[in-house]
């Protein structure tokens, strides 16, 4: 096991992080994506995707992206240890996040001593009603993706959509053994569109971790504050 240097990757990330907007506007920040050519921006939980799109853009000069990977699951970037980017609507009563692959996880902890998330915090709005920004969407992507039409033949109820997100906080999350036994599991027991069972994933329970989660404003200097 190598020796835990998350909070060295810390202080090297957080002042690449200090300009990230705190407005994302959906139809926005997903023509930026495309413009871009950053292949995730057809994904309807767009929300996650440009704040990793955000993240990679600023940390590229410092980490490996989409590494490690172990099998077919790979974290979203590594300095001195692996690490995810999430985010999370802090206006609703759920406080899980899910993570990565629970037995990646593990594995990336036995490596390198423990594993980090990189989680933003905000406030979301939806004002979808007239399903314009679906629409919108939807052309935008070139039709209905086949996920989509099999929701329909199956008469399942079509969420309303993200219109928007304001960044509040960003925290660092730090992820070992410990961490883990304060997790619950994601999509254990669930099947694939093909019938294969899913692989679990860590299930991040916010309201249970206290000296897990660092804010940028703890680490950084009195005089930056």
């Amino acid at each position: 096991m190598k020796k835990d240097n998350l909070l060295d990757d810390i202080k090297q990330i957080e002042p690449l992080l200090r300009d990230i907007p705190k407005h994302w506007d959906a139809k926005t920040a997903i023509m930026e994506m495309k413009n871009n050519n950053y292949k995730q921006w057809k994904q309807m939980e767009w929300i996650g995707f440009y704040f990793q799109y955000l993240c990679e853009n600023r940390l590229k000069a410092i980490m490996q992206l989409q590494k490690p990977r172990y099998g077919k699951t790979s974290f979203d970037g590594l300095l001195s240890c692996a690490w995810d980017f999430k985010a999370h609507p802090i206006n609703n009563d759920n406080h899980d996040v899910p993570a990565n692959d629970r037995e990646a996880t593990k594995k990336a902890i036995s490596d390198y001593g423990s594993t980090g998330i990189i989680l933003a915090l905000g406030k979301i709005t939806y004002n979808d009603e007239d399903r314009s920004f679906q629409k919108w969407h939807t052309e935008l992507k070139g039709g209905k993706s086949k996920f989509e039409k099999h929701r329909i033949e199956r008469g399942a109820w079509s969420r309303l959509r993200k219109m928007s997100f304001d960044l509040e906080e960003i925290v660092f999350i730090k992820v070992d053994g410990s961490t883990l036994k304060k997790c619950g599991s994601f999509q254990e027991g669930f099947r694939n569109s093909d019938g294969s069972p899913r692989r679990a994933k860590v299930l991040l329970k916010l309201n249970k971790l206290t000296t897990e989660i660092v804010t940028l404003k703890e680490i950084q200097k009195p005089s930056e504050r």
